[in-house]
C-alpha cells in the first residue's frame, strides 16, 4: 500500500529550507511538502500581500504559501525577494544565518516567465529584450541565490541544493529560449556539484511531470476538485499532478542520509522516478508517472520522438568523445 509524507512523520524537523519562487505552482507545492515534513521554510517571492508591486497579475501570495507550511506542520516564513536583485538576496541569506544559524536546503525554483514566452516565436523572430529578462530571471537568479547560500552550507560541510526544471531529458523542448533555461538549469547542478562535492554539499536538477499548478487549472477552467473535466480537452491531463507531488519528492531527497545524498550530487531526478524509489503519493493518493504515461501514450510519429532520436544522436556522440578520453 503506497505510503504518504504525512505517515512518515516529521523527518526534517529542526531543518531550515529556502524554496526560492514558492508563490505558486511548484514553488508552492515544494514548500507545503516540506510543512509536511516538519521543516522550517522561507518561502520567498515578489508577489506579497505586503507591497503593491505585483509582477504577476495572478493572486497567490508568499504569504498565502507561509500559511499553508504552517497548516501542514511545518514552520513558514513569508521574505519578499526578487532573486535577480543581488542585495535583496544577502539580505534573505544574512537573515536566515541570523535567526537560524543553519540552511540545509535551497530549492531554486524561480521561473515567472509565463507572461514573457510567446511560444510561436522562433529563434530569427525573437524580441530579445524579453528573452534576456527570461534568462535573467529564470537562470541568473539561481546563480545569484546559490552563490550567497552555499557559504552556509560550505561551512557546516552538509547541505542541498536542487535546482527545479522541465523534462529529465536533453531533447528540445518547443522554444529556443525556454530549451535554453530549463537545460541551463540541468547544468547548473551538474556545475554546483562539481564544486561543491569537496565540500559535503549536494546539488541535484529535479522536474515534475505535467503540472496541474493555479496556472494550469484555470487555463483548462477547472478547480483543483473537478480538474479531471480538463482531460476532455486534452487526454494527457489524466497523467497529471499536483504541485505537491514534486514537493514530495524533493522532500523524500532531503530526508536521505548525507551520503546518499553525496551519491546523487549532480544528477537529474523527476518526482515519478523519486516516487517510485520512496513510495509516496500525490496528494488524491494516485501515484502520477509522466515517464510512463509518455512513453505509452506519445505515438511514435509525434515530434518528441523525433527530437528525442536527434538527443539520443547528440549524446551518443559526446560519449564517444568521452569514452575517448578515458581510454
Amino acid at each position: 500500500m503506497a505510503r504518504s509524507t504525512r505517515a512518515k512523520g516529521k523527518r526534517l524537523a529542526g531543518q531550515v529550507a529556502i524554496v526560492a519562487g514558492a508563490t505558486r505552482g511548484a514553488g508552492r507545492g515544494i514548500a507545503r511538502a516540506l510543512g509536511e515534513a516538519g521543516a522550517t521554510v522561507y518561502c520567498t517571492g515578489r508577489t506579497s500581500r505586503r507591497s503593491r508591486a505585483r509582477p504577476s497579475k495572478r493572486p497567490e501570495t508568499i504569504e498565502e504559501t507561509a500559511e499553508l507550511v504552517d497548516a501542514a506542520g511545518g514552520r513558514g516564513v513569508a521574505v519578499r525577494v526578487d532573486h535577480t536583485v543581488e542585495r535583496e538576496v544577502a539580505a534573505l541569506i544574512a537573515r536566515v544565518q541570523r535567526d537560524e544559524g543553519r540552511l540545509d536546503l535551497l530549492v531554486n525554483d524561480v521561473w515567472g516567465g509565463d507572461a514573457l514566452m510567446k511560444w510561436e516565436q522562433r529563434l530569427w523572430e525573437l524580441e530579445l529584450e524579453p528573452a534576456f529578462a527570461l534568462v535573467t530571471q529564470a537562470v541568473w537568479s539561481h546563480v545569484i541565490t546559490a552563490r550567497h547560500a552555499a557559504p552556509l552550507m560550505i561551512g557546516a560541510k552538509r547541505g542541498l541544493i536542487v535546482e527545479v526544471t522541465d523534462g529529465d531529458t536533453l531533447s528540445y523542448r518547443g522554444h529556443f529560449i525556454y530549451d535554453l533555461i530549463k537545460t541551463a538549469v540541468i547544468r547548473n547542478a551538474f556545475a554546483m556539484a562539481e564544486e561543491l562535492r569537496k565540500h559535503r554539499v549536494a546539488a541535484i536538477a529535479i522536474t515534475p511531470g505535467f503540472l496541474r499548478s493555479e496556472a494550469m487549472l484555470d487555463h483548462f477552467g477547472v478547480t483543483a476538485a473537478t480538474w479531471r473535466d480538463g482531460i476532455k480537452q486534452d487526454r494527457h491531463f489524466a497523467a497529471s499532478e499536483t504541485p505537491l507531488y514534486v514537493g514530495r519528492a524533493i522532500a523524500a531527497l532531503a530526508s536521505e542520509p548525507h551520503a546518499k545524498q553525496m551519491q546523487r550530487t549532480g544528477r537529474v531526478l523527476s518526482s515519478w522516478r523519486v516516487a517510485r524509489e520512496h513510495g509516496f503519493t500525490d496528494e488524491d493518493g494516485a501515484r502520477p508517472d509522466w515517464g510512463r504515461h509518455f512513453a505509452k501514450a506519445i505515438p511514435r510519429t509525434h515530434w518528441a520522438r523525433t527530437m528525442m532520436a536527434r538527443s539520443r544522436d547528440w549524446l551518443g556522440d559526446m560519449q564517444d568523445i568521452t569514452r575517448g578520453f578515458l581510454r
